[in-house]
């Protein structure tokens, strides 16, 4: 019994190195790229991020959205910054990180920071993503996010453990 115990406890120790392992790889696959691009406005290298298959909700605006449809809502949106002169940063910060083989789930909180002439405003928000491996390459399969009725903050934000 004390064997059998063993083997499970230095299995479960292997599983948790293994998805911990694979944390790296997807910051530099999909969060790092997702961060710049986002701030860059570069609407296709941001979208080359995400599956084909993708399903979008920004679950504030009561949506769903498939990758033609969030690649013209992302078209738009860095349009209208560029026309309207302002820009945008966005920082992650994660809550829960589970990845195992070709999938995983991550959850955090994000803030936006827009530029202005007038000066900065930072807004927050809870995401759900999931994530899958396609071809060797991590792609977002599934990107959710509230602002769970404006009550994400900068607490919540800095609650959360940042990328590592």
């Amino acid at each position: 019994m004390k064997f059998a115990a063993t083997i499970l406890f230095a299995g479960l120790c292997a599983m948790t190195c293994i998805a911990q392992d694979l944390q790296p790889e997807i910051n530099e696959q999909v969060w790092l790229p997702f961060i710049k691009t986002f701030g860059d406005g570069d609407t296709e290298g941001f979208m080359a991020l995400h599956s084909r298959d993708v399903v979008r909700s920004p679950r504030d605006g009561k949506r769903v959205l498939n990758w033609e449809q969030y690649f013209e809502d992302v078209r738009r949106g860095n349009e209208h910054a560029v026309r309207s002169g302002y820009s945008l940063s966005l920082e992650l910060r994660f809550t829960e990180r589970i990845a195992q083989n070709n999938l995983a789930i991550e959850v955090g909180i994000y803030k936006t920071t827009y530029t202005t002439s007038e000066g900065q405003h930072n807004s927050y928000g809870r995401f759900h993503a999931v994530l899958r491996k396609e071809d060797g390459i991590w792609k977002i399969l599934v990107d959710t996010d509230s602002s769970e009725n404006g009550t994400i903050d900068e607490a919540d934000f800095l609650a959360a453990s940042p990328m590592q």
